[in-house]
């Protein structure tokens, strides 16, 4: 048998997808275990400052990045949310005309944004918005030595540099999943109403009769979950960057890459999760 150090062309063939199988594996956990490790860092940090007035939260940095992630990233998520109701409305009405019911576009539109597309979208346009920039910026920094010139003043960097990004990124992400919402409900009614001919008054009932507090909350749980992903994988990321200019730029591209395959299958199950407990 090999050692675990050897490279995969070193692998007798009918070894090779067991080893790479194992290597992959193992870097799942370490991945998911450095994440864990600083959301817990994270979460240790920010107890601290409520519960000891010694311990400065930094609520200056925490605005600042709160209107440089969410405020900043308002109009992309509008635009893009809109034109995914709009969508919405334009593909579904076509086949619910074939049984004669192109009101019901309003009650399609409402459940999938309020559940699922409303803070999915908003998760992946806040990941090229905001995910890759926060990993360049702390990776520029860890490339300049700022991180070492904390360290030994003294300074922890996850408190004065991870807790404020990581927190903004959730609290944007939750406020953004709301806008993204009624956007796309907005652009689908509009859409109904002036070229599919819906009526005003029966696209509103409609939204208002399908719409329960369920998928809402759903949709706001997941958007506090992904913010807090976008956050947790931009600053591993930027923290962890080796190898000067090169090493940034692999970083903010696994920061993008990552966050949203994580934030993909993280939704799967917390759709599967809402669905096994009845909450659908």
């Amino acid at each position: 048998m090999p050692d675990g150090n050897a490279s995969l062309s070193e692998v007798s063939a009918p070894l090779r997808p067991v080893v790479l199988v194992g290597a992959i594996a193992r870097g799942t956990l370490a991945f998911v275990g450095a994440l864990t490790w600083l959301l817990w860092d994270i979460a240790i940090w920010s107890s601290r400052a409520v519960l000891f007035r010694k311990v400065r939260f930094g609520y200056g940095a925490l605005v600042a990045q709160t209107v440089r992630v969410g405020v900043r990233a308002i109009g992309i998520v509008l635009l893009v949310s809109g034109a995914i109701g709009a969508i919405l409305a334009l593909q579904t009405q076509p086949s619910l005309a074939d049984f004669g019911q192109s009101d019901k576009v309003a009650n399609i539109i409402v459940v999938a944004v309020f559940r699922e597309l409303g803070p999915l979208v908003a998760a992946i346009v806040l990941t090229g918005f905001a995910g890759a920039a926060i990993a360049a910026e702390l990776g520029t920094m860890v490339v300049g030595e700022e991180i070492e010139a904390l360290e030994s003043m003294a300074l922890n960097p996850i408190r004065f540099l991870v807790v404020p990004r990581v927190i903004a990124t959730a609290v944007s992400l939750f406020v953004l999943s709301v806008l993204s919402d009624l956007m796309a409900v907005v652009a689908g009614g509009l859409v109904g109403v002036f070229a599919l001919d819906i009526p005003y008054e029966v696209y509103l009932d409609n939204t208002l009769q399908q719409v329960s507090s369920s998928d809402f909350l759903s949709g706001l749980v997941k958007s506090v979950v992904f913010g807090t992903i976008l956050g947790l994988i931009a600053c591993y990321n930027g923290l962890k960057v080796t190898g000067g200019a090169a090493g940034v730029g692999k970083a903010t591209t696994d920061t993008v890459v990552q966050t949203v395959v994580t934030i993909i299958f993280v939704d799967l199950f917390f759709t599967a999760l809402f669905y096994a407990v009845g909450w659908n």
